[in-house]
Formats: C-alpha cells, sequence, structure tokens
C-alpha cells in the first residue's frame, strides 16, 4: 500500500532514541484487577463480555498535547506520516464530510492555513500507530493495550455505560467532549466546543484520568479482530497476533447518540495504523 513506510520509520526512531527510565508525573498509577471487558450490549465486536485481568500498570493522566508531542520532534527531528504523505483525513462540520486534505498534519490540524501553536494543550492529531508509538518509546513507555485501556476507563466502575455512570449528562452536565444533535447535519456545541477541546475541560473519572472518553479517539497497541474476545486470554490479554487494522478507543468529538456511541467505555473502532485523522490521538502507559 502507499502508506506502508510507516513501520520502517518506526523502527528508525525507536531504535535512534534511547528510552528513558519511567518519569510517572503527570500519569496515575493503577494496581491493576479483575474486571469484565465488552459489552452484549452493543455492535457484535465489541462482546461477549469476559473476565480479564490486569498487572499494575502508569497511564498519562491526558492524552498527549501537541506541546509534548512538539518536544519530542525537537529532541528527535521525527517526521510523522502524514507530514511524508503530504496529506491527511479531515472532517469538516462545515461540509458534513471526511477530506483527504493536502498539507494536513498534526501540525496544520484542518491543513496549511491552521496551526496547532494556537492549540497546545489540545491532543495531538493527524499521528499514525507508528508516531503515537514512536513517542512513547522516546518517553520511555508504550501504548496501552485494549484491555488496559477498557479497565482505566471504567475507573473502578463494573458495568456502566460510560465512565461516569450509566446516565450520559448527571445533572444536566456534560462529562466528555462529544457530539450533540443529529450527525454530520447538526452540531449544537452543547458542550462548549464545536471540535477538539483542550486536555482538562471536562472532569476526570474515579481514577483521575481526563478525556478517556471523547475528545479524540486514542490508537492502542492490539491489532483488530472482531472475534479475539471468544477466545482471548483472561490474563493481560495482549491482543491478535497480526491484523490489518489497529484499534482505537474512547470516542472523539464525532461521536454522537445517532451514530457510533463511541464515548461509551465498551466502544471500540479501527483503522489503518498508517492513518492520520483530525479526531484521534493517544496516551501512554508504563509498566511498574
Amino acid at each position: 500500500m502507499h502508506r506502508g513506510l510507516f513501520l520502517i520509520c518506526v523502527l528508525l526512531v525507536t531504535s535512534a532514541c534511547s528510552e528513558k527510565p519511567l518519569d510517572t508525573d503527570g500519569m496515575i498509577y493503577l494496581g491493576g484487577g479483575e474486571f469484565n471487558m465488552g459489552t452484549n450490549d452493543g455492535f457484535p465486536y465489541e462482546g461477549p463480555t469476559h473476565p480479564v485481568r490486569l498487572d499494575p500498570f502508569w497511564i498519562d493522566e491526558t492524552e498527549v498535547t501537541n506541546a509534548k508531542f512538539a518536544k519530542f520532534v525537537e529532541d528527535t527531528s521525527y517526521v510523522t506520516t502524514a507530514e511524508q504523505l503530504g496529506d491527511a483525513g479531515v472532517f469538516s462540520p462545515e461540509l458534513e464530510q471526511w477530506t483527504l486534505v493536502k498539507g494536513a498534519d498534526w501540525r496544520h490540524p484542518e491543513g496549511r492555513m491552521s496551526s496547532m501553536y494556537e492549540r497546545l494543550e489540545q491532543p495531538v492529531v493527524h499521528v499514525s500507530w507508528s508516531d503515537a508509538v514512536a513517542y512513547c518509546t522516546w518517553e520511555g513507555k508504550r501504548l496501552p493495550t485494549e484491555a488496559e485501556f477498557e479497565f482505566a476507563a471504567r475507573g473502578g466502575k463494573e458495568g456502566t455505560i460510560y465512565p461516569w455512570g450509566d446516565e450520559f449528562t448527571p445533572g444536566g452536565k456534560h462529562q466528555a467532549n462529544t457530539w450533540q444533535g443529529e450527525f454530520p447535519h447538526q452540531e449544537e456545541a452543547a458542550d462548549g466546543f464545536p471540535g477538539v477541546a483542550p486536555v482538562k475541560s471536562y472532569p476526570p473519572n474515579d481514577y483521575g484520568l481526563y478525556d478517556i472518553s471523547g475528545n479524540v479517539w486514542e490508537w492502542v497497541n492490539d491489532w483488530y479482530d472482531p472475534n479475539y474476545y471468544r477466545g482471548s486470554p483472561v490474563r493481560n490479554p495482549p491482543g491478535p497476533l497480526e491484523g490489518r487494522e489497529k484499534v482505537q478507543r474512547g470516542g472523539s468529538w464525532l461521536c454522537s447518540s445517532n451514530y457510533c456511541m463511541g464515548y461509551r467505555v465498551a466502544s471500540r473502532m479501527m483503522t489503518e495504523p498508517d492513518s492520520g485523522l483530525n479526531n484521534l490521538g493517544f496516551r501512554c502507559v508504563g509498566d511498574k
């Protein structure tokens, strides 16, 4: 495929960067434990519900921001997949569709005339899976597994629909950056943001994690297999050995009640690992 250089790029960068010892500043320690992963009430590929047991790990309290990614690029001279290709996917609420925009990349979220320098505390977007891996390696961290992400997102709540409970807007207050109105024709922005929001704009979950639901989808380490849950290991499931697409978790500002409802705790999405989109970012985890 025309984007097939992404694995070569991440291997070059991760071999060139010396791994740092884990700096837990800005991270939350989770002691591991058991939970029921997935759902029997969503899309077929979100189930069945199955028991999972995880070892302890650390996880970033927010998505990786433009400011943090800029430091990584300054230190390593890393060139992202979108920059190499010269284009990336941008959803325009005005056009009500996705468009492959020339010049769109992490520095220019909507194309050449836009700039991330006005959005330093927003999550970095237009990063491929390999870009995310390269950043995490530079930090001495790694991408979370899908199981680790869902465990963290649940915040210790068993069986709830959202990280904060079963009511979408408890007390009439928005808990995440999502799409209000009928997607893609109407965006009411009742949550205060018509697009990507700065991190920490909404309350954290009970583990202290911000934007673990909504804002931008987040890459995880796992390959996607719609049937993996039916036979995955109970302890520390690593995901399938191979695949064509990588899993994303957490939902984004484009998720609505009439579309994917990706802000649900058990929701999962998948895309080719070289994709760059303006609703897709990541956060890292570290081992104890």
